[in-house]
């Protein structure tokens, strides 16, 4: 089925359930019936709060109070142990980043990253640098796309983080230290309200060290929130100070010996600083049938960059590329929607919403050089450039939705959705001269280009409750998605103004969600049909995307959940994976090579996890929990495989009332691992970063 046929028959499913539900005499439950099992609400799927059990796809949720009873300050720590996610920290983005990987997928931009209902990031690339856990009420997870809801920004997953509403109850308070010269402290609360206004501030501040050479970042993070009757507003900023480590180059097939660890090849000065301001206003109004929402964000970031990678593996000058860059982004990002009911088993969900976003780059590279022992490496100062590009991108994504909810009866749930979308892109970059000044001899080097795709795409999902007992019971779901998403663009070094061909996918899942007394759980299967992924290769020196053919994603993924007192939890997770290129031809050494049945690099077969969580309200507090990621390539020819490893973390602590005192450690065993290729530096990869502690002092008003 082409996508066109798809759309246009998700949208005629849509638009007929108007009349026929609207219509329906009978009564729309069988008064004998038991009501459906009822767990945990989720928003992301739907747009609206909803049964995560009912819902026919992949969804995890974590509550904020899982999250500090577990010490989790970060992304990877967060979602240690949701089935098929594994977050590498760190990366090309700086320290204080993170490479999720979903379904197989470790692409920088190819999950959506949502924070309190607006993309984190805009219209390009998920703003993970500045993404701040404190005082999260919890966190979304959905597998797989969400082609109608977010349309062309979403591919693999949406990470949907949610802070405490405005106004909410409590002073939090919390301060911490830890190795290698880190510390943080943060307080929310609420500010004093009058009727029905409602107020909170939350402000933090952190600086986290790493045993890596001049590695670490210093971050601040502000968020006000205000509401009053169906009127909210947040005001975000955040101030990012990043000294980068250096990725571990490859050899043939393994990381080379000669690179120390923890060797740091960046200029002295170099650094990834980032100011991001956001302002996000809200209007949620309930009609006499149903309810409207619309929300505006407008969003300014900019950041000054600098720093380098080793280009060869010699003691010979020069040895390394580096490059400094500015980059300035505005994004304005709109939706409207309403939610009416069509009648008392029946909903429709129908909106619009449109994301802009502008970037202009200015970038300068050189070579210098950079001993392999990772010392005396030069400042920026005494680096003389060699080449300037500038770059102008400009990105429109418009879509109309519209998502209908059935059901025919209580042990039956049906969702189609379709979207129309609208991307639009004009890029205009290349080489200029170093100060303006052309060389003699020699033409400016620009090039523009613009693509628009007008495409539709949607899901189709059913759900149905196999077995009910009281509380308990067993859902039977399967989906089937259609999306597309522009290519990215990663903010190298490099000014090209080719834009490469949209990525697309289609997905199908089926799975089973059980509840049992104090056991959940969840045991899916999906195989996801790619075109077009973006993947980094080098080209003339410098590093660059490309369209990459076909490849197919394959994989099972189990997750458990079991309360086995009112106070100790166990979970445990296990996936495989089978991540291939399924007709893809790359040039190595001038050779053209079919990478037809290889794995993704970086892709491993197998995922697990466990972990056991004691939390009382008084007393002893703890956790341990254990992470395995299986073997994989780190190369696309699959002649580097890299091995497994196991990351163990535990954290011991005592609550006395409203406070509490710990001690967490995370990575014990000291792994170092590569866990994210560079995207920058040629055969390149971030490890796993050293064992860390870290003693927390926290508070509750």
């Amino acid at each position: 089925m082409t996508c066109r046929s798809f759309f246009l028959r998700a949208l005629a499913l849509g638009l007929a359930t108007f009349p026929t539900v609207a219509s329906a005499q009978a009564p729309a439950t069988d008064p004998d019936a038991t009501p459906a099992v009822e767990e945990t609400i989720q928003v992301t799927a739907t747009r609206v709060p909803e049964d995560v059990e009912s819902v026919p796809v992949s969804i995890t949720v974590i509550s904020g109070d899982e999250l500090r009873a577990r010490g989790a300050t970060d992304l990877a720590s967060a979602l240690s142990n949701i089935a098929g996610v594994t977050v590498a920290p760190g990366g090309d983005v700086g320290p204080a980043g993170s490479v999720p990987e979903m379904w197989g997928l470790r692409e920088f931009d190819a999950f959506l990253l949502v924070v309190d209902g607006v993309p984190w990031g805009g219209a390009f690339n998920p703003a993970l640098t500045t993404l701040d856990l404190t005082d999260v009420e919890r966190i979304e997870v959905l597998r797989g796309s969400a082609p109608v809801m977010y349309g062309a920004t979403s591919f693999v997953g949406v990470i949907h983080v949610l802070h405490r509403q405005a106004g909410a109850e409590g002073t939090n308070v919390r301060v911490s230290g830890g190795n290698y010269s880190s510390g943080s402290a943060s307080v929310s609360l609420a500010l004093p309200s009058s009727g029905s206004f409602r107020q909170s501030l939350l402000a933090s501040g952190e600086r986290q060290g790493f045993k890596d050479d001049r590695t670490g970042y210093d971050r601040g993070h502000v968020l006000y929130r205000a509401a009053t009757g169906g009127f909210h507003l947040d005001l975000d900023g955040s101030i990012v100070k990043q000294d980068p480590a250096s990725p571990h180059p490859r050899q043939g097939r393994v990381l080379s010996s000669l690179v120390p660890l923890d060797a740091n090849y960046n200029p002295r000065d170099a650094h990834i600083d980032e100011d991001r301001f956001q302002l996000a206003l809200g209007y949620d109004k309930t009609l006499a049938r149903g309810a409207w929402s619309t929300t505006l964000a407008l969003t300014h970031s900019k950041r000054d960059t600098l720093r380098g990678f080793l280009s060869d593996l010699s003691n010979s000058d020069p040895n390394a590329i580096g490059f400094e860059q500015e980059l300035e982004t505005n994004d304005a990002y709109f939706d409207t929607h309403v939610t009416m009911p069509l009648s008392s088993n029946a909903r429709v969900i129908a909106g619009l919403d449109h994301l802009f976003g502008r970037a202009e780059a200015e970038s300068e590279s050189f070579e210098y050089f950079a001993p392999l022992n990772g010392r005396t490496v030069p400042s920026d100062s005494t680096i003389d450039p060699e080449t300037h590009f500038d770059m102008e991108d400009e990105r429109n994504f418009s879509g109309v939705y519209l998502q209908t909810e059935w059901d025919p009866h209580p042990r039956w749930h049906f969702m189609a959705g379709a979207r129309l979308n609208y991307t639009s892109e004009d890029r205009e970059a290349g080489e200029e001269p170093l100060n303006g000044e052309e060389p003699e001899g020699e033409e400016e080097e620009e090039g523009s280009d613009k693509r628009t795709v007008t495409r539709g795409s949607g899901m189709v999902g059913v759900s149905w409750l196999a077995w009910q007992q009281d509380a308990n019971g067993v859902w039977i779901f399967a989906d089937y998605r259609n999306t597309y998403k522009p290519a990215a663009l990663d903010f190298g070094p490099e000014a090209e103004p080719e834009i490469l061909e949209p990525e697309t996918a289609n997905s199908y899942e089926i799975g089973l969600k059980g509840r049992h007394g104090r056991f959940n759980w969840e045991l899916t299967g999906f195989q996801m049909d790619f075109e077009n992924l973006v993947v980094a290769q080098e080209i003339g020196g410098l590093p660059a995307l490309v369209n990459a053919g076909n490849e197919r994603f394959r994989g099972t993924e189990l997750e458990l959940d079991y309360r086995i007192l009112d106070d100790l939890t166990a979970r445990g997770s296990y996936s495989r994976h089978d991540a291939i290129f399924k007709d893809y031809v790359q040039d190595f050494d001038g050779v053209p090579t079919q990478l037809d049945g290889n794995r993704l690099e970086l892709s491993p077969k197998e995922l697990a996890g466990a972990e056991l969580v004691w939390s009382p309200d008084h007393g002893l507090v703890g956790f341990a929990s254990w992470n395995h990621t299986g073997e994989r390539f780190l190369n696309k020819r699959n002649t580097a495989l890299a091995p497994a490893y196991d990351l163990w973390s535990a954290g011991l602590g005592y609550r006395f009332g409203t406070w509490e005192l710990r001690v967490d450690g995370f990575n014990l065993t000291d792994e170092r691992d590569p866990v994210a290729e560079s995207e920058l530096g040629d055969a390149q990869y971030y490890r796993q970063p050293a064992r860390s502690y870290r003693l927390t002092w926290a508070a509750r008003f």
